[in-house]
């Protein structure tokens, strides 16, 4: 069993911010990814999850509205090759892309970068990476977060956690927010261990139902068949339409 029930982790938590979750499905078959992303001002809320080849792109529902677009106007996802699934909180997909496409890693990517500048938040970077072995059938995962030391601007503290053997039903789960709050408080410990069920559709609905309701903006919800001779499956879901 795992250690913490997503559906009641996100029904108790006003504001987990963006989060990651990434994991083996039920039946041991294929990986599943999930990332979601919240607001609380006007800005943050007037987003959509947009879809292109070769990944997601975050964008405006309502130009007019669009007051800064330094920290939400991002790719929180991007495939790298068929092997490789990015997924992030911020523009840093685009150097873990580049830093794999130059031939080095996940970590020495993400040395590059630190928590977002939004004082007095400070919000941490939350990443993720799967790499496939199709012909294991299998995969392995790493997240990572860049936060600050209890606030502090001139200190980045830097955790990768590295998932060598998923199990089956079994994923993990890292947002950028331990709860809501003024100045929000970052996500602190280990990812948190959670139960996985076996389709994109099922996690797309436990995710989506048990998020805040004022809230919750955009989910992304990917399956990957781990035989490789099955297409991906997908969910997106904007609450703006």
């Amino acid at each position: 069993m795992a250690l913490y029930d997503l559906k009641e982790l996100l029904a108790n938590n006003t504001y987990p911010g963006r989060g990651i979750v990434i994991g083996r499905s039920a039946d041991g078959k294929s990986a599943l990814i999930a990332y979601f992303i919240m607001g609380r001002s006007v800005n943050s809320r007037n987003r959509i999850f947009e879809r292109f080849e070769g990944g997601m792109r975050t964008k405006a529902f309502d130009e007019s509205k669009l007051s800064d677009p330094s920290l939400i106007i991002y790719n929180p996802y991007l495939a790298y090759g068929k092997d490789v699934d990015i997924i992030t909180n911020g523009d840093q997909t685009n150097t873990i892309y580049d830093f794999l496409a130059k031939g080095e890693d996940f970590e020495d990517a993400l040395f590059t970068r630190e928590f977002e500048p939004d004082a007095p938040n400070f919000t941490p970077r939350v990443s993720g990476i799967c790499c496939y072995d199709f012909a294991a059938k299998d995969f392995r995962y790493k997240l990572s977060i860049l936060k600050s030391r209890s606030g502090d601007p001139e200190e980045c503290l830097r955790f990768t956690y590295d998932y060598a053997a998923p199990k089956a039903g079994i994923g993990h789960f890292i947002h950028t927010y331990k709860c809501d709050g003024n100045p929000i408080p970052s996500f602190y410990g280990e990812p948190e261990e959670v139960e996985l069920p076996n389709t994109a559709e099922e996690l797309a609905s436990l995710v989506w139902e048990n998020l805040n309701e004022d809230n919750k903006v955009s989910l992304f919800v990917r399956r990957v068949p781990l035989c490789g001779c099955c297409e991906p499956t997908e969910v997106i879901i904007n609450k703006n339409k």
